[in-house]
């Protein structure tokens, strides 16, 4: 048996090729993975020596030799194939030991890997004869068969055959996404926005307890430059499907909000809390109490570090599912296992809002841009008196909670606080009468954000009617005259915008 070993990971190499060697296997060996087996003092044959040429082009070529590869390609069954090994003095390869250059980490020209897919691609469609092996958490698997049988056995090399071609797979998907990202000083002035083909390339980062039911499997994959590839899960069981995905319109929220002390509590992938104040313990306070029935279970999103005052109060309310945060102080983290058993922690760091975003249909995807929430500065006054200071902060951080809420959406706020949230209606008039029944009397001298514009009075009216002061909403409807009318008869500001926020 013939082993083709050439690596730019070498973890445990020394270990299995001394494996590898005990078991009576040949070796072979490239470049630095060469130099690296002699330093170990483990017998092997070069591949210069093997194909009686020297590594050329700073290293661009050396193993793409007919030596190499027709002793990788060549089927033991055919005996044309046999033949042409004998006449051209070409021994077979039974074992090809690759992994590629880091690209996704560190891309760049010279990082773009030629021969490292070439051999694996080649050893994978040889998998009724060739072992391609790709991981060095493989070699223990395929160490163990070979000093057992002699051999890897078929069931594994179809197994690693497919790892292998998803491991190529993902290397040309990150190679060509990268030149997507240098279209803009690479490509024509007429590139499309959106290209033809879209190259995803996602590992996985963590199986979950389950998807969205627990009869559903669930896992967690990114492109390797996300926040949930750094992100730490402390105590409490293991993270759901769901739990991550309230995790992350939470800690969106939050990003928007920009606020540093700011509390974002979400249930079912939607706001039920929000709140801003001077401490975190305060806005924490502020948050759970917009809706502390629906807060239970929810997910707790922090604008900064737990402290271990905030750690009790919330440890003194019904249980959240998890809490989200920057920071976590260690007296903080004792006091939420402690009390808090099956209550997850997780630290994620503030980062990027991808430029394009995908959603999977039933056997197709969505993509789009991101949904940017536009600025008050754009904002037309079309009723009413311009508000004072404290009122448009309100109407501010109702339309950014509204922007991140189910589309129909209706977002009350007074003082800097969400008091009413109206989510996923199919009718804009029944959130505006959840949002309204959920604020109570705290809607008297209110502001109100709308994500798209009233198609009708009648959501504007129920609006009025428990106290609401100011709103703003996009316009666009066929009747934006009679809802300005009606804010003009019901004595309400009135702020038009030029976008709107559907969120499904």
């Amino acid at each position: 048996m013939r082993a083709l070993l050439s690596l730019y990971d070498k973890t445990g190499l020394e270990d299995f090729a001394r494996g590898l060697r005990q078991a009576g296997v040949e070796l072979l060996a490239s470049g630095g993975t060469s130099e690296r087996l002699s330093q170990a003092n483990i017998d092997h044959v070069s591949t210069d020596v093997l194909t009686g040429f020297t590594e050329m082009l700073s290293g661009r070529v050396k193993t793409l030799h007919p030596k190499i590869h027709a002793g990788i390609l060549a089927d033991r069954s055919n005996p044309d194939h046999l033949k042409d090994l004998d006449e051209h003095d070409v021994m077979p390869i039974d074992l090809v030991v690759v992994n590629l250059y880091p690209f996704t980490s560190k891309p760049g020209i010279e990082l773009i890997d030629v021969g490292g897919p070439t051999m694996i691609r080649a050893a994978a469609k040889n998998f009724n004869f060739v072992a391609a092996v790709v991981d060095p958490n493989d070699y223990s698997l395929v160490l163990g068969e070979i000093t057992e049988t002699g051999e890897v056995s078929s069931a594994t090399r179809g197994w690693l055959a497919h790892k292998a071609f998803s491991v190529t797979a993902q290397y040309d998907r990150a190679i060509a996404a990268w030149f997507e990202s240098q279209l803009e000083d690479m490509g024509p002035e007429d590139v499309a926005p959106f290209p033809n083909q879209i190259s995803v390339n996602l590992s996985k980062v963590t199986d979950l307890r389950y998807g969205e039911n627990p009869h559903q499997m669930g896992a967690l994959y990114s492109d390797g430059l996300s926040i949930w590839d750094r992100a730490e899960w402390i105590g409490g069981i293991s993270p759901s499907y769901l739990n991550v995905f309230d995790a992350d319109a939470a800690w969106r929220l939050l990003w928007d909000l920009e606020s540093d002390h700011c509390c974002v509590i979400v249930k079912h992938a939607n706001p039920c809390g929000v709140a801003t104040a001077s401490t975190l313990e305060e806005a924490y306070i502020r948050a759970f109490d917009c809706d502390p029935l629906s807060a239970f279970g929810g997910i707790v999103a922090i604008s900064g570090e737990v402290s271990a005052s905030l750690a009790e109060l919330i440890a003194q309310k019904p249980k959240a599912d998890l809490i989200v945060a920057e920071a976590f102080d260690p007296q903080a983290i004792a006091i939420l296992t402690s009390k808090r058993k099956n209550t997850r922690l997780l630290r994620l760091d503030r980062s990027r809002v991808a430029g394009l975003q995908l959603r999977a249909l039933s056997d197709a995807y969505l993509a789009q841009d991101s949904d940017l929430i536009d600025e008050a500065s754009s904002w037309e006054l079309v009723a009413g008196d311009f508000p004072e200071k404290n009122c448009m902060s309100d109407l501010v951080l109702a339309w950014k909670v509204c922007a991140r809420t189910s589309s129909n959406a209706i977002v009350i706020v007074n003082d800097q606080r969400a008091i009413g949230v109206g989510a996923g209606q199919q009718n804009r008039v029944d959130s505006a009468r959840i949002a309204v029944t959920k604020a109570g009397t705290s809607a008297v001298g209110a502001a109100a954000a709308s994500d798209a514009f009233f198609p009708f009075p009648d959501g504007l009216e129920a609006l009025a009617a428990s106290g609401v002061r100011a709103v703003v909403a996009p316009s666009g409807s066929i009747k934006d005259k009679e809802i300005i009318e009606a804010a003009h008869r019901l004595g309400i500001t009135l702020f038009h915008t030029g976008r709107r926020h559907f969120r499904h």
